[in-house]
């Protein structure tokens, strides 16, 4: 289902887009509702982000979109799953993260950014909220990245 994506390149390929990374509340709450994450999901799709994601981002989102509080409906996660991929970047993590002891799942997150070198992980988990930044990636909340993108989007 998932099919991965190359990034852009050559003449046609953005310059100084930020590289993201998104965690899993980011991609439901995008799906769900409008607001903040919407906006993030929809500079992704038009090309003003390059927004990073894996395997097991994409398993987290349809668990969650599964549970009872959502209700999607398979064929729903499927469609959602394809729209995503035709504008996110799928990266294979290889380099293992033990950095939040109080839910190593969110190291998960972390691996991503790392191996899409991502400038940004945003976020509401407080957990990697807490961390600030994890090597050369800023951890944000929405609302900030959104301040950021658009103060980068300005300066080119």
């Amino acid at each position: 289902m998932w099919r991965r994506r190359s990034p852009p390149s050559g003449p046609t390929a953005p310059v100084n887009v930020l590289r993201v990374t998104a965690d899993t509340n980011i991609f439901v709450s995008g799906l769900n509702f409008a607001g903040t994450p919407r906006q993030i999901l929809n500079l992704a799709e038009s090309g003003a982000i390059r927004l990073a994601v894996s395997d097991v981002i994409l398993d987290e989102v349809t668990r969650v979109l599964r549970r009872e509080k959502f209700g999607w409906p398979q064929a729903e996660i499927d469609r959602a799953l394809t729209q995503i991929s035709r504008f996110a970047e799928h990266v294979e993590p290889t380099q293992r993260v033990d950095a939040i002891t109080e839910d190593p799942t969110d190291d998960r997150i972390l691996e991503c950014a790392v191996a899409s070198r991502s400038e940004y992980l945003v976020t509401g988990d407080h957990h990697l909220l807490k961390l600030g930044q994890f090597g050369g990636t800023k951890i944000v909340k929405p609302a900030d990245f959104l301040e950021i993108q658009a103060q980068a989007g300005r300066g080119r």
